[in-house]
């Protein structure tokens, strides 16, 4: 101990041990000591010296003390001494006297140590278990020391964490933390590991992030809450700029509307703290992100329709009106409301209904307007208000002819400021930036729209008393070829060429003007400086588009006039260059990056975005056009009406193509219904003639009989008829008998069967039971005797046939052929009619009897139905029963059997315990007593 004593400051003799050569030592004690209580004090001597001993220490005890990160996990504390070393060597944060050099060489060390660790992707996993420790000792320099290689080789780490089993979970699991100093250091740790990196991003935001940060946001105060609001809201920028991803999580979360409360500043507003106006320029910043003009159109289309209709919009309009707010935080208000109102029309239309708290009130637009227009006002302030004037124009035709409308003289109103005169002030006023931010705000209110270009040709101005009133276009001119500031020109220019371009009656006033065409020509021909370069382009470009937009109208300045005069005074070559001066402008490619006006100072606003649109639309077409020769411009022309020609006869072969498919589709159907119609009759025709075919085949057939019957009937003679006759009477005898015995069975049978059908009727009536196998007896008996009843019949109607055709035969047989009947042949058959009409009564006796018989088995069946149903209800109402009372048997055999374990149990504990056969004893032994 007394080594390390000398190592921590004690006194010892003789020449003391360089620093290397002590943690030498130290490490070897480390790698070598069998006792915890000696590695864990070398490991903290070598914490002590980490910082002053940085590149001996991380040179050689980085493998040792990793390797007692991996051996000696079950003691937190030389846990914690080993990170906190681990994070002196690598963490750059260096005290703030060192200079540039020295911090420059603790970067470069830092960096190398990183590498070092991550060479082994092991190293990194093994961190991430050390922050599932619960201890403080461990986990907070574990996650310092995370931070640190995030800071140092983010990329390499991201990677690292990214393919880590529940890597990024683990590290989520600090926000919930309930200790501040470690859920404050993960906010530090997840905002290096969500920097440039989607994927994280995205893990991180599906793993409730969104909800965690906000509800801390909340706990510590919103805007008026300390650094780690900061740390919340940088994160959250962190997960949702330029990952759409997210901001569309963000938003079907219904996250956008928990943001509105932190925009409720009070009537107060003096005395804001920095880190209050830090917060809420972060918290602007995360409302600009969701309705970027960089986001898809249709993702910011609906963050905006949801930060109106929950009031977000409304709340930033009410700071922007606010007073006492610092004009940091009101800049940055105006940049997000312009983008949160930048192409929607229905927050366009709220914005424009906006006033400020003023007397009278004035609209929000015209006191922007004022403060734009006002050269003392800040200049990132001005630069703020055009951009939410371009943005409320964007896409808004409606607005455009509001702004324009105040210009009209029948909508002037002298005892107010409209925008219109803000603008129109400012176009003319002394400031070059007046200037150009008039200019450009002018040019959005006709940017798209050919009306209101025509509407502003009607605009007058006075110049001042007993003079005419010049207009708006000629004044613009007036003023370009005084030869005002650059900076005035060219916002002049931009709103010249924005004005006439696609507007032939705006080409034609400014060609009107006589001056105007010499002056662009001079302006063009001249070699001027390296600042007078893109005024020249944008002169170029502004004759260009009066040859582009020419419709001849005007004799002296036609299309061709204009060509010849650019060759003759410029030469085409020449015109083309300069008119390339502009696109090869230093803050040309600037201002075509991003819509917002943003320039690091007033002298370098040249550019507006959507004039860089403009020309890169036009200067091809230009280009083209002033090439052309009149030949080609004549050819061009016939080959256009040719086209338009071809194109008005395409268009009616079209038209007279669609009408044939129309009549060819109509024709169609008709011939589809009439084949139906068609294959219906030939079926019908089909049928038809085979069933006339089928009728003379019958008649053929039935003539063929007729002919062989009459043929038989005169080669036949009398003796055969009269055998037929006696032979058919004495077989009709035998059957009359045989008919008469089974009638009287009959009778017989169902007189027992009446009397069987009483018998039962009045068993049923005394019994009330049911006579079910009687009844089927009973049922089987009568279906026999309908059987033989029916036996009966048809044997009789066979006789009536037999009888029938006799009769027809002697009757049919020729007359000069039949010999003389004597008086006992017609006794017979008169005998033979009266028999058979006596047996024809005798069944339909039977008949009647059959049918009151029926009458009677019906009855009897109903009743037995009637008793069988009371019968199975009373059987299943006793099944039930029984069953009820085997479940009360089986209940009580269990109680009973419980009763009997409980009393032996008892016994066994050795309790008293009395049977109810001895309580019975008992109890009837007392009442004997009693009755003594």
């Amino acid at each position: 101990m007394n080594f390390f004593r000398g190592v921590m400051g004690g006194q010892t003799a003789g020449p003391q041990p360089s620093g290397a050569e002590t943690i030498q030592k130290l490490c070897d004690r480390v790698a070598s000591s069998t006792l915890l209580e000696d590695r864990r004090d070398a490991v903290r001597a070598l914490k002590s010296l980490s910082k002053k001993y940085r590149m001996e220490v991380g040179t050689q005890a980085m493998d040792h003390l990793i390797n007692i990160l991996q051996t000696d996990r079950s003691d937190s504390e030389i846990l914690g001494y080993a990170l906190d070393t681990l994070y002196n060597v690598i963490s750059n944060d260096e005290e703030e006297e060192q200079d540039e050099n020295a911090q420059k060489q603790a970067d470069d060390l830092g960096t190398q140590f990183t590498e070092t660790f991550i060479q082994d992707p092991e190293h990194i996993t093994l961190l991430l278990t050390m922050l599932e420790e619960f201890d403080f000792h461990v986990r907070w320099p574990g996650v310092k020391l995370l931070t640190a290689l995030l800071k140092n080789q983010g990329v390499q780490v991201q990677g690292i964490i990214l393919v880590s089993p529940m890597g990024v979970s683990r590290l989520m699991d600090l926000l919930a933390d309930s200790r501040e100093v470690i859920r404050n250091d993960g906010l530090l740790l997840l905002q290096q590991l969500t920097k440039g990196n989607a994927a994280i991003q995205k893990i991180v935001a599906f793993e409730n992030a969104f909800e965690r940060l906000l509800d801390i946001i909340t706990e510590e105060g919103s805007s008026d809450g300390g650094i780690v609001v900061e740390d919340c809201l940088l994160l959250l920028l962190n997960l949702l700029k330029n990952n759409s991803s997210n901001q569309n999580f963000f938003k079907e979360g219904s996250y956008i509307q928990r943001m509105k409360p932190w925009f409720e500043v009070g009537d107060d507003n003096s005395g804001w703290s920095a880190q209050k106006v830090t917060n809420l320029h972060l918290m602007l910043q995360l409302v600009r992100v969701m309705v970027s003009p960089v986001n898809s159109p249709g993702a910011t289309a609906s963050c905006q329709k949801c930060m109106y209709q929950c009031g977000l919009l409304q709340q930033l309009c009410t700071i922007l009106m606010a007073t006492g707010v610092p004009a940091d935080i009101l800049t940055e208000t105006i940049n997000t409301v312009s983008e949160v109102i930048r192409g929607s029309q229905v927050n366009q239309d709220y914005f424009a209904s906006v006033n400020a708290p003023s007397n009278p009130p004035r609209p929000a637009i015209v006191v922007l307007l004022m403060s734009m227009v006002n050269e003392r006002q800040p200049f990132v302030l001005r630069c703020a208000v055009l951009y939410c004037f371009q943005c409320f124009l964007f896409k808004n035709q409606k607005g455009q002819g509001e702004i324009v409308a105040t210009l009209l003289p029948s909508t002037i109103d002298a005892n107010s400021i409209s925008a219109g005169q803000l603008l129109c002030g400012g176009l003319f006023s002394a400031d070059s930036l007046s200037n150009w931010c008039a200019a450009v705000a002018l040019a959005h209110t006709l940017q798209d729209n050919l009306t209101q270009k025509e509407q502003l040709l009607r605009v007058q101005l006075a110049t001042s008393l007993g003079k005419p009133p010049v207009s708006l276009l000629q004044q613009c001119t007036n003023i370009l070829s005084q030869g005002s500031k650059v900076q005035t020109r060219v916002g002049l220019l931009m709103l010249l060429c924005t004005w006439i371009s696609n507007c032939p009656i705006a080409v034609t006033h400014f060609l009107h003007n006589q001056e105007n065409v010499p002056f662009l020509t001079a302006q063009i021909s001249e070699n001027l400086g390296e600042d007078e370069r893109l005024v020249q382009g944008l002169c170029a470009l502004l004759l260009g588009i009066c040859i582009y937009y020419n419709d001849n109208s005007l004799e002296n300045y036609t299309k061709e006039k204009l060509k010849q005069l650019i060759e003759k005074r410029i030469g085409k070559e020449n015109f083309v260059e300069k008119l390339g001066f502009i696109t090869k402008h230093e803050l040309y490619s600037r201002a075509a990056l991003k819509p917002q006006p943003i320039f690091p100072s007033p002298e370098q606003m040249l550019f507006d975005h959507e004039f860089t649109r403009l020309v890169k639309e036009l200067e091809g077409l230009i280009t083209k056009a002033v090439h052309k020769s009149s030949e080609e411009e004549e050819k061009e022309e016939e080959v256009k009406k040719t086209l338009e020609q071809h194109d008005n006869i395409v268009t009616q072969y079209k038209e007279l193509i669609r009408e044939q498919d129309a009549q060819i589709q109509e024709l169609k159907e008709k011939v589809s219904s009439m084949t139906t119609q068609t294959e219906q009759l030939q079926a019908t025709v089909s049928q038809q003639q085979s069933q006339i075919q089928q009728h003379k085949d019958q008649y053929n057939i039935l003539k063929l009989k007729l002919g062989k019957e009459n043929q038989s009937q005169s080669s036949q003679g009398d003796t055969q008829l009269n055998g037929l006759q006696t032979e058919e009477l004495s077989q009709l005898r035998e059957e009359l008998e045989e008919l008469r015995r089974q009638q009287t069975l009959l009778q017989t049978q169902l007189s027992e069967k009446d009397a069987l059908i009483d018998s039962l009727k009045s068993a049923a009536k005394a019994a009330e039971c049911p006579a079910g196998s009687d009844n089927t007896e009973l049922l089987q008996e009568l279906e026999a005797l309908k059987n033989q009843v029916q036996t009966h019949l048809a044997e009789i109607g066979l006789l009536k046939a037999e009888r029938q055709e006799l009769l027809r035969r002697a009757e049919a047989g020729p007359s000069d052929t039949a010999p003389p009947s004597d008086g006992s042949s017609d006794a017979a058959k008169a005998e033979l009619e009266n028999r058979l009409a006596a047996q024809t009564a005798e069944m339909e006796q039977l008949k009647e009897s059959r049918s009151g018989l029926e009458q009677q088995l019906a009855a009897a069946t109903s009743t037995a139905a009637i008793l069988q149903t009371e019968k199975a209800k009373l059987q299943t109402e006793v099944q039930e029963s029984k069953k009820e009372q085997d479940d009360l048997l089986m209940l009580l055999a269990d109680q009973d059997q419980k009763i009997h374990s409980l009393k032996q149990r008892l016994k066994d504990l050795g309790e008293t315990v009395e049977d109810e056969d001895d309580l019975r004893d008992q109890t009837s032994d007392e009442d004997d007593e009693d009755e003594d």
